[in-house]
């Protein structure tokens, strides 16, 4: 027999051997995902009460409860409207960051190092370093400004600017992820094309434009949406810097979701809630889809 027929004879096994390979895989995924998922929606088919554990079938009422819910659609649109400010800002400024730092020696290392030193904190530890800036009075923003002579400045309890700040204290701990990324992927582009671009006597912003931006487009598509969908499930930050406040202007769809399941214990009300929030995410997925397809059909 040749060792083509050995081969095409090992490949065409019993069939239980391969489902043996994935059945972990398959036994995992269905049960810490897909099930999960299912009973999330079928309790917000739900009105439960979780004193007794007893649920009654009410259909598609709490999602209309939701859509008549102000709280509920203002905090859909913060947290909207904070993911479209921190993408952005995640990928430019990482992008800027990666170009900086991408140098050899210890100097490039050590700001690297720096920079990234933020993004290893937890949630608490950040929120709380901001906390003694922002603070009203007593913080370093307003002692600074005071020794300017310029008034007070409160951005936590303004409604206009709670949430940019509260962005800004997100991109300021997590902008070493997006700048690692793409700092990886500039180092891989071939030093080739920058030697023939320099032969040609291409400026500065030609090569940018021409070769940098070209080889990092995946990357920097990766980022958006990594960051995107981070961002779209913010809860830390919103709770532990403003709790929502002042007048809902920080409250976010995640808070929201806790605050009904913790606080008001309508367990149905909450689920509901959630798959909104799923819904959203799959949105942010498809487009990220969308993205990749178009970059290959280029």
């Amino acid at each position: 027999m040749s060792a083509a027929a050995v081969n095409r004879s090992a490949m065409t096994g019993p069939a239980w051997v391969g489902w043996a390979f994935v059945a972990p895989f398959l036994l995992c995924y269905l049960g810490l995902l897909a099930a999960p998922v299912l009973e999330g929606f079928w309790l917000s088919l739900h009105a439960v009460d979780l004193l007794t554990g007893r649920g009654q079938f009410v259909g598609v009422a709490n999602f209309i409860d939701l859509v008549r819910d102000e709280i509920f659609l203002r905090s859909a649109a913060n947290t909207v409207l904070f993911a479209m400010i921190c993408t952005p800002a995640f990928v430019g400024l990482g992008l800027v960051l990666a170009l900086v730092l991408n140098r050899p020696g210890k100097l490039g290392a050590w700001l690297r190092g720096i920079f990234f030193a933020s993004n290893v904190l937890s949630v608490t530890v950040v929120t709380l370093i901001w906390r003694l800036v922002l603070l009203p009075d007593r913080g370093l923003l307003s002692q600074g400004l005071s020794a300017l002579g310029l008034p007070d400045f409160a951005p936590l309890t303004d409604e206009r600017f709670a949430l940019p700040f509260i962005a800004l204290v997100t991109v300021w701990w997590g902008i070493g992820l997006p700048m690692t990324l793409i700092l990886a992927a500039l180092q891989q582009v071939p030093k080739d094309l920058y030697e023939a671009a320099a032969l040609d006597n291409a400026s500065r912003w030609r090569r940018f434009r021409f070769i940098t931006l070209p080889a990092l487009r995946r990357t920097l598509i990766l980022v958006a949406i990594v960051q995107l969908l981070g961002q779209l499930q913010v809860f830390g930050q919103a709770q532990l810097l403003t709790n929502g406040g002042p007048n809902n202007s920080t409250r976010t769809m995640v808070m929201f979701i806790y605050e009904a399941l913790f606080d008001q214990w309508a367990l149905g009300y909450s689920a509901a809630a959630a798959q909104l929030l799923f819904v959203l995410l799959v949105l942010g997925v498809s487009v990220q889809r969308w993205a990749e397809k178009k970059e290959d059909g280029r």
